[in-house]
């Protein structure tokens, strides 16, 4: 997920209204095959992308509705032709425009098209400080190419936020990792705890890191953080299994947050599409201005009239807006039930049944890695879906 830029994670910012954050995923198609993906298990399916022309209507609707941030994110974004010509445009409406990308597909040629287009700052995945590692985790020989990009990216004056995931086989190289974002000059750090939904809700057994391992990597990356105070900015976003108090729901379920998927689908948050009674409405058939302002799905969970005890009553309601909506449906089947990542959810058990569960001793499984089919195919007897964690 994307930390705005200039923001911190521990506040909760106000849209007044209006989405502030405007996250166009132009495609799922993507030449790796990250474990841990946002996207759909199914993303094969969702063929039918806007074309350019139905993504300039969206970029001026957003406008019109205040949005101020954009991200062009995937899959991999750079797979589409028309991407310069998207951030000229969204660079001619007054959008502050950010590059979510792999690095992959990305050039010197396409990095000063990119600029000249007004291409205002990229994000940059990379999963680790090991090429090794780097490349195992994403099924493809990707590092070295990684780090190239990085320092075109710096060279070419764009700031730069490296997103870096945390997850079990990463966090014990914290100390070289934060190493390697400093020799990289990195303007910013996620170092961030990746989402149970989708590829790593499938995954998460082999993926969820210790507390231990989390509460090292804090202290890590806290004395990293003072001595680079003024040169780098770093998020350091803790794990929500762990912490007893779930994360806020993007700033709140429609709030400042709004995805519109390859499809022409609108989201309130870029997992949205895992709560399954749920309907979604499309870009194609409806302006942003009607999704944002009155479809049922973005006023779902917006206000607090819909929760239930504990959150009804709880002070902290307005921080954490009851948590994660997808988490709740996912571990509770029930997006309306209180975040099972806070303590005093009713459903918290489930949370540490998970961890209990993830590190009993038992012969480990290969990661199910991000590939059409791969759901139904790497189980025994295979699976149309899914499994459910025990």
């Amino acid at each position: 997920m994307p930390v705005l830029p200039g923001s911190d994670s521990s506040l909760s910012l106000d849209g007044q209204g209006k989405p502030l954050w405007l996250c166009c995923e132009l495609t799922y198609r993507c030449p790796l095959a990250c474990p841990w993906c946002s996207n759909p298990l199914d993303f094969d399916l969702y063929r039918d992308e806007l074309s350019t022309e139905e993504w300039k209507r969206v970029l001026r609707e957003g406008r019109e509705l205040g949005a101020l941030q954009l991200g062009f994110t995937g899959g991999e974004p750079l797979v589409r032709k028309d991407v310069e010509e998207l951030v000229a445009e969204a660079s001619e409406l007054g959008y502050y425009t950010n590059l979510i990308t792999s690095g992959m597909g990305l050039t010197e040629k396409r990095l000063v098209a990119l600029k000249q287009a007004g291409l205002n700052q990229i994000q940059l995945s990379i999963q680790s400080c090991d090429r090794d590692l780097t490349d195992k985790l994403v099924g493809a020989k990707a590092h070295k190419h990684k780090l190239e990009v990085a320092r075109l990216i710096k060279a070419h004056g764009f700031p730069m936020v490296l997103n870096v995931p945390t997850i079990r086989q990463t966090l014990d190289r914290t100390e070289d990792i934060l190493a390697m974002a400093e020799e990289l000059k990195a303007d910013y750090l996620e170092y961030v705890q990746i989402q149970y939904y989708n590829w790593a809700w499938l995954n998460r057994d082999e993926l969820l890191p210790t507390r231990e391992q989390v509460e090292r990597a804090d202290e890590l990356v806290k004395a990293f953080r003072e001595r680079m105070a003024g040169r780098m900015t770093i998020y350091f976003v803790d794990h929500d299994y762990y912490m007893g108090r779930p994360k806020a729901c993007m700033n709140g379920w429609g709030t400042i947050h709004f995805t519109i998927a390859p499809d022409g689908t609108g989201l309130p948050c870029q997992e949205a599409r895992v709560i399954k009674d749920m309907d979604f409405p499309s870009v194609r058939d409806h302006s942003l201005e009607w999704i944002w302002h009155d479809s049922p799905a973005f006023n779902r969970f917006r206000g607090e009239s819909w929760m239930k005890e504990p959150c009804r009553g709880c002070p902290e309601r307005k921080k954490d807006f009851g948590g994660c909506r997808c988490q709740a449906y996912l571990l509770t089947g029930d997006a309306a039930n209180t975040d099972p990542a806070c303590a005093l959810s009713p459903h918290h058990h489930v949370i540490e049944a998970a961890i209990e569960d993830a590190f009993r001793p038992r012969v480990h499984r290969p990661l199910v890695m991000r590939r059409p089919r791969a759901v139904s195919t790497a189980f025994t007897g295979g699976w149309d879906e899914a499994p459910s964690p025990p």
